[in-house]
Protein backbone atom coordinates (compact mmCIF):
# COMPACT_ATOMS: atom_id res chain seq x y z
CA UNK A 1 0.00 0.00 0.00
CA UNK A 2 2.68 2.74 0.77
CA UNK A 3 4.77 1.77 -2.00
CA UNK A 4 1.59 2.08 -4.27
CA UNK A 5 0.77 5.38 -2.48
CA UNK A 6 4.28 7.08 -2.95
CA UNK A 7 3.70 7.71 -6.93
CA UNK A 8 0.40 9.86 -6.37
CA UNK A 9 1.79 11.72 -2.96
CA UNK A 10 4.61 12.30 -6.05
CA UNK A 11 2.46 13.50 -8.29
CA UNK A 12 -0.11 15.87 -5.92
CA UNK A 13 3.39 17.62 -4.44
CA UNK A 14 4.48 18.62 -8.30
CA UNK A 15 2.43 21.25 -8.69
CA UNK A 16 2.90 22.57 -5.43
CA UNK A 17 6.64 23.12 -6.04
CA UNK A 18 5.98 24.82 -9.21
CA UNK A 19 3.69 27.24 -7.96
CA UNK A 20 5.76 28.03 -5.46
CA UNK A 21 9.03 29.22 -7.59
CA UNK A 22 6.48 31.15 -9.85
CA UNK A 23 5.55 33.24 -7.15
CA UNK A 24 9.05 34.84 -6.55
CA UNK A 25 9.19 38.08 -8.28
CA UNK A 26 12.76 38.03 -9.72
CA UNK A 27 14.92 35.20 -10.62
CA UNK A 28 18.40 35.29 -9.96
CA UNK A 29 19.27 35.62 -14.01
CA UNK A 30 16.53 38.24 -14.59
CA UNK A 31 17.85 40.79 -11.67
CA UNK A 32 21.37 40.33 -12.96
CA UNK A 33 20.12 41.49 -16.20
CA UNK A 34 18.39 44.41 -14.42
CA UNK A 35 21.40 45.34 -13.11
CA UNK A 36 23.49 45.30 -16.56
CA UNK A 37 20.66 47.42 -18.24
CA UNK A 38 20.98 49.72 -15.39
CA UNK A 39 25.03 49.52 -15.58
CA UNK A 40 24.95 50.27 -19.46
CA UNK A 41 22.75 53.04 -19.19
CA UNK A 42 24.28 54.78 -16.29
CA UNK A 43 27.71 54.53 -18.27
CA UNK A 44 26.10 55.37 -21.87
CA UNK A 45 24.82 58.44 -19.92
CA UNK A 46 27.65 59.48 -17.69
CA UNK A 47 29.96 59.23 -21.13
CA UNK A 48 27.30 61.35 -23.13
CA UNK A 49 27.20 63.93 -20.70
CA UNK A 50 30.91 64.37 -20.60
CA UNK A 51 31.37 64.81 -24.26
CA UNK A 52 28.23 67.11 -24.48
CA UNK A 53 30.13 69.06 -21.75
CA UNK A 54 33.34 69.06 -23.65
CA UNK A 55 31.41 70.33 -27.08
CA UNK A 56 30.13 73.06 -25.25
CA UNK A 57 32.99 73.76 -24.10
CA UNK A 58 35.00 73.70 -27.02
CA UNK A 59 31.69 76.16 -28.71
CA UNK A 60 32.79 78.75 -26.07
CA UNK A 61 36.43 78.14 -26.90
CA UNK A 62 36.25 79.01 -30.31
CA UNK A 63 34.07 81.80 -30.43
CA UNK A 64 36.36 83.64 -27.87
CA UNK A 65 39.88 82.84 -30.16
CA UNK A 66 37.71 84.16 -33.44
CA UNK A 67 36.58 87.33 -34.70
CA UNK A 68 32.87 85.58 -35.08
CA UNK A 69 30.08 88.37 -33.67
CA UNK A 70 28.02 85.38 -32.38
CA UNK A 71 26.66 84.21 -29.37
CA UNK A 72 27.45 81.15 -28.27
CA UNK A 73 23.73 79.78 -28.40
CA UNK A 74 24.00 80.63 -32.08
CA UNK A 75 26.17 77.97 -33.07
CA UNK A 76 25.74 74.54 -33.78
CA UNK A 77 27.93 73.07 -31.93
CA UNK A 78 26.56 74.55 -28.89
CA UNK A 79 23.00 72.90 -29.41
CA UNK A 80 24.72 69.62 -30.41
CA UNK A 81 26.50 69.54 -26.89
CA UNK A 82 23.06 70.30 -25.25
CA UNK A 83 20.97 67.99 -27.12
CA UNK A 84 23.54 65.29 -26.27
CA UNK A 85 23.74 66.88 -22.49
CA UNK A 86 19.89 66.24 -22.60
CA UNK A 87 20.09 62.87 -23.95
CA UNK A 88 22.74 61.79 -21.11
CA UNK A 89 20.66 62.75 -17.95
CA UNK A 90 18.04 61.00 -19.26
CA UNK A 91 19.79 57.78 -19.42
CA UNK A 92 21.12 58.38 -15.84
CA UNK A 93 17.76 59.15 -14.87
CA UNK A 94 16.33 55.93 -16.26
CA UNK A 95 19.29 53.62 -14.92
CA UNK A 96 17.93 54.56 -11.82
CA UNK A 97 14.42 52.71 -12.36
CA UNK A 98 16.36 49.65 -13.59
CA UNK A 99 19.58 48.92 -10.76
CA UNK A 100 19.80 49.75 -7.30
CA UNK A 101 20.88 52.82 -6.09
CA UNK A 102 24.00 51.95 -4.78
CA UNK A 103 25.08 50.56 -8.07
CA UNK A 104 24.61 53.21 -9.98
CA UNK A 105 25.59 56.45 -8.16
CA UNK A 106 29.30 54.97 -8.20
CA UNK A 107 29.21 54.83 -11.55
CA UNK A 108 29.86 58.42 -12.15
CA UNK A 109 33.64 57.75 -12.19
CA UNK A 110 32.95 57.30 -15.57
CA UNK A 111 32.80 60.82 -16.88
CA UNK A 112 35.99 61.60 -15.07
CA UNK A 113 37.67 59.08 -17.29
CA UNK A 114 35.69 60.66 -20.32
CA UNK A 115 36.85 63.78 -19.78
CA UNK A 116 40.58 62.77 -19.03
CA UNK A 117 40.94 61.16 -22.35
CA UNK A 118 38.59 63.71 -24.23
CA UNK A 119 41.26 65.95 -22.66
CA UNK A 120 44.09 64.16 -23.72
CA UNK A 121 43.42 63.67 -27.05
CA UNK A 122 42.70 67.22 -27.99
CA UNK A 123 45.44 68.64 -26.61
CA UNK A 124 47.13 71.36 -28.26
CA UNK A 125 50.95 70.58 -26.87
CA UNK A 126 53.33 68.59 -29.11
CA UNK A 127 55.29 66.40 -26.46
CA UNK A 128 58.23 63.84 -27.36
CA UNK A 129 56.62 60.05 -26.18
CA UNK A 130 58.60 59.89 -23.14
CA UNK A 131 57.69 63.45 -22.13
CA UNK A 132 53.99 62.93 -23.07
CA UNK A 133 53.95 59.58 -20.66
CA UNK A 134 56.17 61.21 -18.51
CA UNK A 135 53.61 63.87 -17.95
CA UNK A 136 50.50 61.98 -18.21
CA UNK A 137 51.23 58.55 -15.86
CA UNK A 138 49.37 59.52 -13.57
CA UNK A 139 46.28 59.94 -15.89
CA UNK A 140 46.42 56.72 -17.39
CA UNK A 141 47.04 54.48 -14.10
CA UNK A 142 43.58 56.35 -12.64
CA UNK A 143 42.32 55.50 -15.80
CA UNK A 144 43.00 52.20 -15.23
CA UNK A 145 42.16 51.91 -11.82
CA UNK A 146 39.36 53.35 -12.45
CA UNK A 147 38.19 50.69 -14.72
CA UNK A 148 38.99 47.95 -13.18
CA UNK A 149 36.65 49.65 -9.71
CA UNK A 150 33.69 50.05 -12.05
CA UNK A 151 34.11 46.64 -13.58
CA UNK A 152 34.19 45.10 -9.41
CA UNK A 153 30.96 47.69 -8.47
CA UNK A 154 29.64 46.19 -11.33
CA UNK A 155 30.24 42.47 -10.70
CA UNK A 156 29.65 42.61 -7.21
CA UNK A 157 27.29 44.97 -7.08
CA UNK A 158 23.97 44.65 -4.87
CA UNK A 159 21.30 42.18 -6.56
CA UNK A 160 17.84 43.49 -4.71
CA UNK A 161 14.98 44.63 -6.77
CA UNK A 162 11.95 46.07 -5.43
CA UNK A 163 8.60 47.59 -7.55
CA UNK A 164 9.53 51.00 -6.81
CA UNK A 165 4.90 51.59 -5.77
CA UNK A 166 3.67 54.05 -4.34
CA UNK A 167 2.84 51.46 -1.16
CA UNK A 168 6.69 50.40 -1.36
CA UNK A 169 8.44 53.78 -0.94
CA UNK A 170 5.57 55.07 1.88
CA UNK A 171 6.52 51.81 3.56
CA UNK A 172 10.20 52.65 3.38
CA UNK A 173 9.66 56.66 3.91
CA UNK A 174 8.18 55.94 7.64
CA UNK A 175 10.75 53.26 8.43
CA UNK A 176 13.07 53.77 11.56
CA UNK A 177 16.44 53.04 10.03
CA UNK A 178 15.22 55.88 7.28
CA UNK A 179 13.83 57.85 9.49
CA UNK A 180 17.44 57.79 12.11
CA UNK A 181 19.09 58.20 9.13
CA UNK A 182 16.98 61.48 8.16
CA UNK A 183 17.62 62.29 11.90
CA UNK A 184 21.80 62.37 11.82
CA UNK A 185 21.78 64.04 8.42
CA UNK A 186 19.49 66.80 9.20
CA UNK A 187 21.91 67.60 12.37
CA UNK A 188 25.14 67.42 10.70
CA UNK A 189 23.44 69.43 7.68
CA UNK A 190 22.41 72.33 10.18
CA UNK A 191 25.75 72.39 11.96
CA UNK A 192 27.99 72.56 8.81
CA UNK A 193 25.41 75.37 7.33
CA UNK A 194 25.78 77.14 10.81
CA UNK A 195 29.36 77.13 10.40
CA UNK A 196 29.80 78.07 7.23
CA UNK A 197 27.32 80.88 6.88
CA UNK A 198 27.45 82.05 10.31
CA UNK A 199 31.34 81.33 11.23
CA UNK A 200 32.57 81.79 7.65
CA UNK A 201 34.17 78.51 7.42
CA UNK A 202 34.21 77.68 3.65
CA UNK A 203 36.58 74.97 3.86
CA UNK A 204 36.09 72.71 0.58
CA UNK A 205 35.31 69.72 3.02
CA UNK A 206 32.47 71.61 4.50
CA UNK A 207 31.05 73.14 1.48
CA UNK A 208 31.66 69.61 -0.46
CA UNK A 209 29.58 67.87 2.39
CA UNK A 210 26.40 70.05 1.90
CA UNK A 211 26.28 68.89 -1.30
CA UNK A 212 27.18 65.27 -0.61
CA UNK A 213 23.83 65.51 2.47
CA UNK A 214 21.81 67.17 -0.87
CA UNK A 215 22.51 64.72 -3.34
CA UNK A 216 22.12 61.97 -1.11
CA UNK A 217 18.64 62.81 -1.12
CA UNK A 218 18.20 64.02 -4.47
CA UNK A 219 19.49 60.19 -5.33
CA UNK A 220 17.09 58.73 -3.33
CA UNK A 221 13.99 61.03 -4.67
CA UNK A 222 15.03 60.65 -8.28
CA UNK A 223 15.10 56.67 -8.01
CA UNK A 224 11.90 56.64 -6.63
CA UNK A 225 10.41 59.14 -9.56
CA UNK A 226 11.98 57.52 -11.96
CA UNK A 227 10.69 54.12 -10.86
CA UNK A 228 7.13 54.80 -10.57
CA UNK A 229 7.09 56.23 -13.76
CA UNK A 230 8.75 52.84 -15.17
CA UNK A 231 6.01 51.15 -13.41
CA UNK A 232 3.74 53.32 -14.96
CA UNK A 233 4.76 52.77 -18.15
CA UNK A 234 4.29 48.91 -17.66
CA UNK A 235 0.55 49.22 -16.80
CA UNK A 236 0.50 49.98 -13.28
CA UNK A 237 -0.34 53.82 -12.65
CA UNK A 238 1.46 55.47 -9.89
CA UNK A 239 1.59 59.01 -10.96
CA UNK A 240 -1.92 59.58 -8.52
CA UNK A 241 -0.36 58.56 -5.29
CA UNK A 242 0.56 61.95 -3.76
CA UNK A 243 4.25 60.59 -2.40
CA UNK A 244 4.67 60.45 -6.12
CA UNK A 245 4.66 64.18 -6.11
CA UNK A 246 6.17 64.77 -2.67
CA UNK A 247 9.34 63.25 -4.22
CA UNK A 248 8.99 64.85 -7.16
CA UNK A 249 9.18 68.41 -5.38
CA UNK A 250 11.81 66.92 -2.91
CA UNK A 251 13.96 66.15 -6.32
CA UNK A 252 13.80 69.63 -7.49
CA UNK A 253 14.00 71.39 -4.35
CA UNK A 254 17.41 69.23 -3.39
CA UNK A 255 19.17 69.32 -6.73
CA UNK A 256 18.56 73.60 -7.46
CA UNK A 257 20.38 73.72 -3.41
CA UNK A 258 22.96 71.49 -4.14
CA UNK A 259 23.83 73.31 -7.31
CA UNK A 260 23.90 76.39 -5.56
CA UNK A 261 26.30 74.93 -3.10
CA UNK A 262 28.50 74.07 -6.17
CA UNK A 263 28.81 77.09 -8.10
CA UNK A 264 30.14 78.61 -4.74
CA UNK A 265 32.87 76.24 -4.23
CA UNK A 266 33.63 76.45 -7.72
CA UNK A 267 34.38 79.95 -6.84
CA UNK A 268 36.86 79.52 -3.90
CA UNK A 269 38.44 76.22 -5.15
CA UNK A 270 40.33 74.43 -8.00
CA UNK A 271 37.83 72.39 -10.71
CA UNK A 272 40.03 69.49 -9.89
CA UNK A 273 39.84 69.35 -6.09
CA UNK A 274 35.59 69.68 -6.47
CA UNK A 275 35.77 66.36 -8.60
CA UNK A 276 38.05 64.52 -6.96
CA UNK A 277 36.71 65.12 -3.10
CA UNK A 278 32.53 65.65 -4.18
CA UNK A 279 33.07 62.18 -6.04
CA UNK A 280 33.93 60.62 -2.85
CA UNK A 281 31.90 62.20 -0.58
CA UNK A 282 29.37 61.87 -2.49
CA UNK A 283 29.32 58.75 -3.42
CA UNK A 284 29.69 57.77 0.15
CA UNK A 285 26.54 59.85 1.24
CA UNK A 286 24.56 57.76 -1.79
CA UNK A 287 25.33 54.08 -0.58
CA UNK A 288 24.75 54.58 2.67
CA UNK A 289 21.25 56.37 1.75
CA UNK A 290 20.21 53.56 -0.84
CA UNK A 291 21.78 51.04 2.03
CA UNK A 292 18.78 52.69 4.64
CA UNK A 293 15.90 53.56 2.19
CA UNK A 294 15.72 51.07 -0.12
CA UNK A 295 17.72 48.10 2.35
CA UNK A 296 20.28 47.31 -0.91
CA UNK A 297 22.46 45.49 0.64
CA UNK A 298 19.89 43.14 2.03
CA UNK A 299 20.70 39.34 1.75
CA UNK A 300 24.14 40.07 0.27
CA UNK A 301 26.96 37.96 1.80
CA UNK A 302 29.58 39.28 3.10
CA UNK A 303 32.53 38.54 -0.08
CA UNK A 304 30.05 40.65 -1.83
CA UNK A 305 29.88 43.62 0.23
CA UNK A 306 33.50 43.27 0.78
CA UNK A 307 34.44 43.25 -3.36
CA UNK A 308 32.28 46.24 -3.66
CA UNK A 309 33.62 47.93 -1.18
CA UNK A 310 37.11 47.16 -2.52
CA UNK A 311 35.80 48.40 -5.90
CA UNK A 312 34.75 51.68 -4.56
CA UNK A 313 37.97 52.38 -3.05
CA UNK A 314 39.34 51.62 -6.19
CA UNK A 315 37.53 53.95 -8.29
CA UNK A 316 38.69 56.59 -5.47
CA UNK A 317 41.62 56.23 -6.02
CA UNK A 318 41.45 56.59 -9.81
CA UNK A 319 39.44 59.73 -9.65
CA UNK A 320 41.97 61.26 -7.46
CA UNK A 321 45.02 60.46 -9.51
CA UNK A 322 43.05 61.66 -12.43
CA UNK A 323 41.96 64.96 -11.21
CA UNK A 324 45.43 65.21 -9.36
CA UNK A 325 47.23 65.18 -12.90
CA UNK A 326 44.84 68.31 -14.20
CA UNK A 327 46.59 71.69 -14.47
CA UNK A 328 45.32 74.24 -12.10
CA UNK A 329 43.45 76.66 -13.99
CA UNK A 330 44.90 80.49 -14.05
CA UNK A 331 41.84 82.98 -13.05
CA UNK A 332 41.82 85.85 -15.74
CA UNK A 333 43.26 89.34 -15.32
CA UNK A 334 41.11 91.84 -16.36
CA UNK A 335 44.24 94.48 -16.94
CA UNK A 336 47.51 94.60 -18.58
CA UNK A 337 50.17 93.28 -15.48
CA UNK A 338 52.40 96.64 -15.67
CA UNK A 339 55.00 95.32 -13.33
CA UNK A 340 55.89 92.80 -16.56
CA UNK A 341 56.49 95.45 -18.21
CA UNK A 342 60.24 96.67 -18.09
CA UNK A 343 61.08 100.36 -17.00
CA UNK A 344 57.88 100.93 -14.79
CA UNK A 345 58.74 102.56 -11.67
CA UNK A 346 57.56 101.76 -8.29
CA UNK A 347 55.82 103.23 -5.20
CA UNK A 348 58.98 102.31 -3.27
CA UNK A 349 62.13 101.35 -3.86
CA UNK A 350 61.86 97.89 -2.39
CA UNK A 351 57.37 98.41 -2.83
CA UNK A 352 54.35 97.70 -4.57
CA UNK A 353 54.13 97.69 -8.38
CA UNK A 354 52.23 100.58 -9.54
CA UNK A 355 49.36 98.65 -10.65
CA UNK A 356 49.94 95.17 -8.68
CA UNK A 357 49.73 91.88 -10.33
CA UNK A 358 46.88 90.13 -8.65
CA UNK A 359 47.36 86.22 -9.17
CA UNK A 360 44.11 85.40 -7.97
CA UNK A 361 42.14 87.57 -7.18
CA UNK A 362 39.89 89.90 -9.59
CA UNK A 363 39.86 93.06 -7.57
CA UNK A 364 41.33 96.11 -9.09
CA UNK A 365 43.48 98.72 -7.92
CA UNK A 366 42.47 100.67 -4.76
CA UNK A 367 39.58 97.67 -4.36
CA UNK A 368 42.52 94.75 -3.15
CA UNK A 369 42.39 94.65 0.66
CA UNK A 370 45.95 95.73 1.99
CA UNK A 371 45.14 94.93 5.29
CA UNK A 372 48.11 92.16 5.60
CA UNK A 373 50.65 94.70 3.61
CA UNK A 374 53.68 96.55 6.17
CA UNK A 375 52.65 99.85 7.26
CA UNK A 376 55.52 101.28 5.55
CA UNK A 377 53.89 100.32 2.39
CA UNK A 378 50.73 102.23 3.57
CA UNK A 379 49.96 105.11 1.43
CA UNK A 380 51.17 108.16 3.46
CA UNK A 381 48.47 110.68 4.78
CA UNK A 382 49.93 114.28 5.29
CA UNK A 383 49.17 115.69 8.91
CA UNK A 384 48.19 119.71 9.23
CA UNK A 385 50.28 121.62 11.05
CA UNK A 386 48.87 124.85 11.99
CA UNK A 387 51.29 127.30 12.63
CA UNK A 388 50.64 131.01 14.65
CA UNK A 389 52.06 133.91 12.29
CA UNK A 390 52.74 137.59 13.67
CA UNK A 391 52.32 139.49 11.16
CA UNK A 392 48.57 139.86 9.71
CA UNK A 393 49.36 141.56 6.67
CA UNK A 394 51.21 138.67 5.74
CA UNK A 395 49.26 135.54 4.30
CA UNK A 396 50.65 132.16 5.17
CA UNK A 397 49.14 128.37 3.96
CA UNK A 398 47.20 126.92 7.07
CA UNK A 399 49.23 123.81 6.99
CA UNK A 400 52.70 122.71 6.13
CA UNK A 401 53.87 119.50 4.14
CA UNK A 402 55.74 117.48 5.85
CA UNK A 403 58.29 114.78 4.06
CA UNK A 404 57.85 111.61 4.99
CA UNK A 405 60.97 109.04 5.74
CA UNK A 406 60.50 104.88 5.62
CA UNK A 407 60.55 105.46 9.39
CA UNK A 408 57.55 107.47 9.57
Amino acid sequence: MEGGNSPNLQLQQLPLATAAVSVQPHTDSFSYKENLIGALLAIFGHLVTSIALNLQKYSHIRLAGSKDPRAYFQTKTWWCGLLLLLLGELAVFSSYAFAPLSLIVPLSAVSVIASAIIGIIFIKEKWKPKEFLRRYVLSFVGCGLAIVGTYLLITFGPNSHEKMTGENITRHLVSWPFLLYMLVEIIMFCLLLYFYKEKNVNYIVVILLLVALLGSMTVVTVKAVAGMIVVSIQGNLQLDYPIFYIMLVCMIATALYQATFLAQASQLYDSSQIASIGYILSTTAAITAGATFYLDFTGEDVLHICMFALGCLIAFLGVFLITRNRKKSVPFEPYISMDAMPGMQNMHDKGIAVQPDLKASFSYGALENNDNMPEIYTPATLPIVQEQHGSKGVSAPPYRVLEHSKKE
